[in-house]
C-alpha cells in the first residue's frame, strides 16, 4: 500500500510527457495516454489486493509525502489516504478511464490536437484521483479545482467553434458557484474544529457539534453547495447538457467516472457532518428527487442523442443523492459504480453512431441501425437495460432497486420521495426506449440511408468540415475496430455482471460491496423480506410500462418530423440538433409542453433574466468602473498638485530665500501658539 502514490503519479506523468514531447504524432500519443492510465489501474488493483489481504488497523492507511504548509494550528500534508471508499473510487476512475482512453485512440484519429486531447484526459484522471485519495480537505479541494479546469479544457476541446467555448465557460462558471460554497465550508470547518484532516474532522465534529447545531447545519449546507455544482443537481444543473459540446469520450469520462460523481463522493465522505445536520440531509434527498424527475422529463423531449444521455446522467445522479439523503450511503456508492459501467458504454456507443452517420446527432434522422450496426445495437441495448434497471442480472437492476427500497423504508417523508422515484423509473424507461426505437428501428428517409452520400453542408461548422475531410465516417455498416470494440464489449460485460457486487438477498445474492464499505460508511438497511420483493416487482412493472409508451412516443416523433419536414436525412447537427446552436423554425413549431421540457424547464431562461441581464445592466452603467474613477481622481489630484508646485521652481535665489523665511516664520508662529 506504500505504492499508492503511483496511482495518481502515472496519469500526471503521462500528462507531462505529452505536453513536453513535441513531435509525438499519430496514435503514439494515444498509446502513451492510455498506457499511463492503464498503469494507474494496475497500481490501483495492486493496492486493493494488498488492502484486502492485510487490512490496516482502523480500516485506513495514510501515506504522507511531504508537509504542504503550516499556518498557525493548520499544517496540512500532501498525503494520500486509502480506505474502502477511496479504493472503490480509484478502481472505477482508473478502470473505466482506461477503457475510455483505449477507445479514444481510434475514435479521435484525424482530429486536430490529438496529443493535446490525451494530455487533458490524463490530467483529468489524475486530478480526480487526487480528489478521492486526499487525506485532507485542502488537498481534496486542489483535486476538485483540477477536475473543474479539465472539464473546461475538454468541453471546449474544439475551441475554434464559438458555441463550444460558450459551453466550456458555462460549465466553469456555474460549477464555480458550488466551488465557492465548498471553499467557505472548508474555512468554517478549519476555524470551528481546528483541523482540515478528513478523519480528524469527522472525529472532532462528532464530539464538538451536537446534532442539529447551527454550525453543523451550516457546514453541511456549504458542502452540499459544492456537491450540487459538480454533480449537476438542482439548481446548478444547467451546465451539464451543454457539456455535450466536447467529444464523446469526454462525455463518457465526465458523466461516468469522474466529475459528476465527485459530489456524491464528497457527501458520502462527509457523512458524519451530514448525520449531525438532519435538515440538510433531508435537503439532499429532496434535491435528488427533484433532479431525477426534472431531468427525466427533460430527457423525454430531447432530439440530440448525447443530450438525452446527458439528462439521463443528471437523473441517475439524482438517485444517488436521494439514496444519500435517506441514509443509504453504500447504496449510493453501489449505484455510482454500476452507473459508471452502463453510462460510459452508452456514451461511447453513441459516439460510434454519430461518427458512422457523418456527425449526425438528431435521433429523428436516424433509424434502421440495428441491421447496419448489429454490434453497436447489442451493446447499446445492454447499456439501456442497465439504465432502465430491467432484471434479472443487469447491474442497474441491483443498484437502483436497492435505492428505491431504502427510500420507502426511510419513513413518512420517504413515502413521498418513493413516489417521485417511481415516476423517475417510468420516465427513465420512457426516454430510453424512445431513444432505442428512433435510433435502431427500421424507418424510411433516415440518416442511415443518406450517410454514405452526404456532402459537407455549406453552413457546416469547422469541426464538421474536418470530419468530412478526414474520411473516417459515413458508413454505418463498417465493422467496429477491435481497439474500439474491445472497450465496448468489456463495459457491456460489466453491465451484466456488475450487479453481483451487491445482488439482492431475496434472489440469493450477497451484499459484497456493502460489507466492504461497512468499515467507512454506515450500512444501508436491507430487510431482505417480502417488502423488498413487493417493491422490486412494482419497480419492474413501472419500468416495463415505459416500453410501449416509448414506442408510441418514438412513432409520434418520427411521423411528426417527417410530416413537418423537420429533419433532412443526413443533414447533420447544424441543421437539426439543438446542440449545434440556436433552435430553428422546426423547433419553434414544437408544442409548448415539448419545448418547455426540451429547454430544461426554462432554467437557463430564468437565470438569464435573474442574473445575466441584471449583471449586464450593471456593467453598462458602470462601464467606466467606479473603482477606476477613484483611482483616476487621485491621479488627477496629483497632477494638479504638481502643476501648482511647479510654479514655485523659478530658479531665482531671492524667491527661495523668501520661501525659507516665510516657512520659518510659520513654524515659529505655530510653536508659540501651541
Amino acid at each position: 500500500m506504500s505504492l499508492i502514490w503511483l496511482v495518481p503519479a502515472f496519469p500526471f506523468a503521462g500528462f507531462l510527457f505529452l505536453v513536453f514531447s513535441r513531435g509525438l504524432s499519430g496514435r503514439r500519443a494515444g498509446v502513451v495516454g492510455s498506457v499511463a492510465v492503464g498503469l494507474s489501474f494496475a497500481a490501483a488493483v495492486a493496492v486493493f489486493a494488498a488492502f484486502s489481504s492485510a487490512p490496516p488497523a482502523g480500516g485506513s492507511y495514510t501515506l504522507v509525502l511531504w508537509r504542504w504548509f503550516s499556518s498557525g494550528a493548520l499544517a496540512p500534508n500532501v498525503a494520500l489516504s486509502v480506505d474502502a471508499l477511496s479504493l472503490v473510487m480509484i478502481l472505477v476512475v482508473t478502470g473505466v478511464g482506461f477503457l475510455i482512453h483505449l477507445f479514444s485512440i481510434e475514435h479521435m484519429v484525424g482530429e486536430e490536437g490529438y496529443a493535446r486531447f490525451f494530455a487533458y484526459m490524463n490530467l483529468f484522471v489524475g486530478s480526480m484521483l487526487i480528489l478521492v485519495l486526499a487525506d485532507n480537505l485542502v488537498l481534496l479541494y486542489l483535486g476538485w479545482e483540477g477536475v473543474g479546469l479539465c472539464s473546461y479544457l475538454l468541453i471546449g476541446f474544439w475551441y475554434r467553434e464559438s458555441a463550444n467555448g460558450r459551453a466550456a465557460r458555462k460549465a466553469f462558471i456555474v460549477t464555480r458557484v458550488g466551488d465557492v460554497s465548498l471553499l467557505v465550508g472548508i474555512f468554517l470547518i478549519a476555524l470551528s474544529l481546528g483541523s482540515v484532516d478528513i478523519q480528524e474532522v469527522a472525529r472532532r465534529a462528532a464530539v464538538s457539534w451536537p446534532a442539529g447545531s447551527t454550525t453543523a447545519i451550516l457546514a453541511a449546507a456549504l458542502i452540499l453547495g459544492g456537491a450540487v455544482g459538480k454533480s449537476a443537481q438542482l439548481p446548478l444543473q444547467t451546465w451539464l447538457p451543454d457539456a455535450m459540446a466536447g467529444p464523446s469520450p469526454v462525455s463518457a469520462l465526465i458523466h461516468a467516472a469522474t466529475m459528476v460523481t465527485a459530489g456524491v463522493y464528497l457527501v458520502a465522505r462527509s457523512h458524519v457532518i451530514f448525520s449531525l445536520a438532519p435538515p440538510v440531509l433531508l435537503a439532499v434527498a429532496v434535491i435528488g428527487a427533484a433532479t431525477l424527475f426534472v431531468a427525466g422529463a427533460s430527457a423525454v423531449a430531447q432530439t440530440d442523442i448525447k443530450r438525452v444521455l446527458a439528462y439521463s446522467t443528471m437523473s441517475q445522479i439524482g438517485y444517488m443523492f436521494l439514496a444519500l439523503g435517506v441514509g443509504a450511503w453504500t447504496g449510493a456508492i453501489f449505484h455510482l459504480v454500476t452507473h459508471a459501467f452502463f453510462k460510459s458504454l452508452l456514451f461511447l456507443a453513441a459516439g460510434v453512431i454519430i461518427n458512422a452517420l457523418s456527425d449526425e446527432h438528431d435521433i429523428r434522422a436516424m433509424g434502421g441501425l440495428a441491421k447496419k450496426m448489429p454490434f453497436i445495437f447489442w451493446v447499446f441495448l445492454i447499456g439501456a437495460f442497465g439504465l432502465t434497471a430491467l432484471p434479472p442480472v443487469t447491474s442497474g437492476f441491483a443498484s437502483k432497486d436497492a435505492i428505491v427500497a431504502r427510500v420507502w423504508e426511510s419513513g413518512d417523508p420517504g413515502h413521498i420521495l418513493w413516489l417521485v422515484a417511481m415516476a423517475g423509473v417510468f420516465l427513465t424507461s420512457l426516454y430510453t426506449f424512445r431513444l432505442l426505437f428512433l435510433v435502431f428501428a427500421e424507418r424510411k428517409g433516415t440518416a442511415t440511408q443518406a450517410a454514405t452520400t452526404k456532402q459537407p453542408a455549406p453552413h457546416a461548422s469547422e469541426h464538421e468540415a474536418h470530419v468530412e475531410r478526414s474520411g473516417r465516417h459515413g458508413d454505418p455498416s463498417a465493422p467496429v475496430g477491435g481497439i474500439m470494440g474491445a472497450p465496448l464489449a468489456i463495459l457491456a460485460t460489466l453491465c451484466v455482471v456488475g450487479g453481483f457486487l451487491d445482488f439482492p438477498r431475496m434472489l440469493g445474492g450477497a451484499p459484497v460491496i456493502t460489507r466492504f464499505l461497512g468499515t467507512v460508511l454506515p450500512p444501508s438497511m436491507d430487510s431482505g423480506g417480502s417488502t423488498d420483493t413487493v417493491l422490486a416487482l412494482l419497480s419492474l412493472a413501472v419500468s416495463l410500462a415505459g416500453i410501449p409508451f416509448g414506442w408510441l412516443l418514438a412513432r409520434w416523433a418520427a411521423r411528426r418530423a417527417a410530416r413537418r419536414g423537420e429533419v433532412v436525412a443526413g443533414a447533420g447537427p447544424a441543421a437539426a440538433s439543438p446542440s449545434a446552436g440556436a433552435d430553428g423554425a422546426a423547433h419553434r413549431a414544437e408544442p409548448r409542453f415539448a419545448s418547455f421540457f426540451k429547454r430544461g424547464w426554462l432554467f437557463d431562461s430564468a437565470y438569464e433574466y435573474l442574473f445575466q441581464r441584471p449583471f449586464e445592466w450593471l456593467c453598462r452603467i458602470n462601464k467606466r468602473d467606479i473603482v477606476n474613477r477613484a483611482s483616476e481622481a487621485l491621479g488627477s489630484l496629483n497632477l494638479f498638485a504638481s502643476l501648482v508646485l511647479r510654479r514655485s521652481q523659478t530658479g531665482k535665489i531671492r524667491h527661495y530665500v523668501a520661501g525659507l523665511a516665510l516657512g520659518a516664520a510659520i513654524i515659529l508662529a505655530v510653536a508659540v501658539i501651541l
